[in-house]
């Protein structure tokens, strides 16, 4: 029994002395190191940097592209602060007849679609024998794409300011789906052809219409290339794949040119069980759906589009990144007018248009309406400068609102043929500018001002897109060819300013001096 007690309490002394040595040695230096203060030596620049802990920036939230965003530095705020980016737009918004919907009749129409939600909604619950905790929707005025639709003007969708656009882009982000659906377009054609006869291994990209908890919509378009990859040579533009990056970093680039013509566009990771198999009413839609040998869930588009489960879409194993474009006002509301562009390209396999083969194309363009009159010509050449810069060669018609008329400006809808190329420049894009030699001079002086080092369209672009949630959207090489793009237009209106003269060639307004009667020979 003695020998048995000395030899517990040596135990009991040798754990004291571990013990003991932990605490000197590991515990005690880790417990002075928090409860000393944290010191830097001077000038060391890990003192800039927020602390591991610290939380993200509220910045996180601001639009990448809005006037407000970027902090002290930031080239993309120094550019909306720019007096180019203040000018009083013309000509002013004078009452109604310069605003796209009429308030009162707006709001009644959008009261009597939720109203015809809510009770297709409930029978289709009675009908499935569902319950439901959840109330009906409520129509907030508040909500901001309300406030986007009512402000969408005679100058454009939105003004250069506004803060709805910002809330519109956060809440297409993060808000929960409560349905999916096809476009009506895909609907309309939904067995109409025969899968034996597509031939187009990238097929018409596969789209779906979200609807939000507050009942605002937005095309969906999920990624179907990685954003290294480019086009490749051999492809048509008419068969090139769709990138969902292409339609976000267009809203960027429209918003930095001012133009404000592209709809409001976000990059999101979407649940594709949850946010749009488990809320879609589509039968259709939810019998493309399946599970790949990866044990990821995917789903293809039906036809007349992609038949096959080998061009399917999949998550990872859920969340698949994609684009939300917000949707514009009703058709019901504000009738649009599609035109086909004068530059439109054959989308055949052989033959070529007038424009490629006729160097004075534009002479007979300028004497046909409606581009013998107003500003639409220098319109279409911007729309001409803006896909030349995102390398889309799929712009083969415009829309328009009916309301303002033919002074009303053009949307630059469905991008997503854009940057996929880097490494090739289609100069044909630039035709409209190169054959007519006009172009804005409120268009000229921003493309002059994003030439220069402190405003270089790369960087701004750069700084727009890092907030998005799928940045980086734009591979460098991108990126650094829009510089390239951008200064190939500046040659070009050198070139005609050199043949015809600043006067003949730079308009002071949109329906600026008539342009010269041939191409620059």
């Amino acid at each position: 029994m003695p020998g048995l007690r000395r030899d517990r309490l040596r135990t009991l002394l040798l754990l004291g002395a571990l013990l003991a040595a932990d605490l000197y040695f590991h515990l005690g230096p880790r417990v002075r190191r928090r409860l000393r203060p944290r010191e830097r030596p001077p000038g060391c620049p890990c003192a800039r940097r927020a602390a591991p802990s610290a939380p993200r920036p509220a910045a996180r939230h601001v639009p990448p592209a809005g006037p407000d965003g970027g902090g002290p530095g930031s080239k993309l705020r120094a550019l909306f602060a720019h007096p180019l980016y203040n000018e009083p737009e013309e000509p002013p918004l004078l009452g109604p007849e310069d605003s796209l919907l009429a308030g009162p009749e707006a709001l009644r129409y959008y009261r009597r679609k939720v109203a015809r939600w809510n009770r297709r909604h409930k029978i289709y619950k009675e009908q499935l024998n569902l319950t439901s905790l959840d109330p009906p929707l409520q129509l907030r005025l508040e909500t901001s794409w309300i406030q986007f639709h009512l402000g969408i003007s005679r100058h454009g969708l939105y003004s250069r300011s506004s803060p709805v656009v910002n809330k519109l882009l956060h809440d297409m982000r993060h808000l929960p789906t409560i349905s999916a659906d096809y476009s009506q377009d895909e609907k309309a054609l939904l067995g109409a052809c025969d899968c034996t006869q597509i031939v187009k291994p990238s097929g018409v990209h596969l789209k779906l219409v979200l609807r939000f908890s507050d009942f605002g919509k937005a095309m969906f378009k999920p990624m179907r290339q990685l954003r290294d990859e480019e086009t490749p040579e051999d492809f048509f533009y008419f068969v090139d794949f769709q990138r969902h990056n292409a339609e976000i970093a267009a809203f960027h680039l429209d918003r930095i040119l001012d133009f404000r013509r592209v709809p409001p566009t976000v990059g999101r990771l979407v649940n594709v069980t949850k946010e749009i198999l488990e809320v879609t009413k589509n039968e259709i839609l939810q019998s493309v759906f399946f599970i790949s040998p990866a044990s990821n869930v995917c789903f293809f588009a039906k036809c007349p589009y992609l038949c096959k489960t080998e061009y399917a879409v999949c998550g990872n194993p859920h969340l698949l990144e994609g684009s939300l474009s917000a949707f514009l006002p009703s058709l019901h509301l504000a009738p649009r007018l599609s035109v086909p562009s004068p530059w439109i390209r054959s989308y055949s396999l052989a033959g070529k248009e007038e424009w490629e083969v006729n160097p004075l194309y534009c002479d007979t363009v300028k004497q046909v309406y409606p581009h013998s009159s107003s500003g639409r010509l220098l319109d279409i050449i911007d729309m001409a400068i803006f896909d030349f810069l995102t390398g889309n060669m799929d712009r083969h018609h415009y829309e328009m609102f009916t309301k303002f008329g033919d002074d009303g400006f053009l949307i630059h809808l469905d991008n997503a043929r854009g940057f996929g190329r880097h490494s090739h420049d289609e100069i044909s894009i630039l035709s409209p500018l190169s054959q007519c030699c006009r172009i804005k001079r409120q268009t000229l002086s921003r493309l002059q001002l994003l030439a220069q080092a402190d405003y270089r369209l790369s960087d701004v672009m750069r700084e727009s897109l890092r907030e998005d949630q799928l940045t980086p959207v734009l591979a460098e090489p991108h990126l650094l060819a829009l510089d390239r793009r951008l200064q190939t237009v500046l040659r070009t209106v050198r070139g005609c300013i050199e043949a015809h003269g600043e006067h003949s060639v730079v308009a002071n307004r949109s329906t600026g001096q008539p342009a010269p009667d041939s191409g620059p020979s």
